[in-house]
């Protein structure tokens, strides 16, 4: 699917997902890096370890869930734009999901917007709770988006 389409498979995307348990304890990186190139800045830019060493610079990212404490540098540096935070303890019912964002304009915190699946398609309206540059000469932004929770691990993107 992800050669034809350019979306991963439901089985892609379940085998980089931490535990229900690790979730459960607050925010935690997602990387959603399905094909091998040449890339390491995630690793290169988690201070914490949270990303396990790359034997060949062609490896996909590899997590230690244990180390990460979802604080999102790694999303700024990815320059697949294939790192998310998803925070399922945000409240009961809705989590915090940070993505990155590289297009004008950037949405206003506060604002609500459309929260899109992987495929582009609108699945819930979701409010744009902080937005935050990705650091010095660095055109991403990471949007801290509150969303229903049941979409917490479908939204990675908005339309604005």
């Amino acid at each position: 699917m992800l050669e034809k389409a350019g979306v991963p498979s439901g089985q892609q995307v379940a085998a980089v997902k931490p535990s229900k348990e690790r979730l459960a304890r607050g925010p935690v990186a997602i990387v959603e890096c399905f094909q091998k190139i040449p890339c390491d800045p995630c690793y290169t830019a988690c201070k914490r370890g949270g990303f396990l060493p790359f034997e060949d610079i062609n490896d996909l990212p590899r997590m230690d869930f244990e180390k990460c404490n979802g604080c999102g540098i790694c999303i700024g540096a990815c320059p697949g734009l294939a790192i998310f935070i998803v925070d399922e303890t945000y409240s009961e019912d809705e989590a915090l999901v940070m993505i990155p964002w590289e297009f004008l304009p950037v949405p206003a915190e506060g604002s609500t917007v459309q929260g899109l699946n992987r495929e582009g398609e609108a699945i819930s309206e979701v409010k744009v709770k902080k937005v935050r540059s990705a650091g010095k000469n660095n055109n991403t932004y990471i949007l801290t988006l509150i969303v229903p929770k049941e979409f917490a691990h479908d939204i990675r993107s908005i339309d604005n």
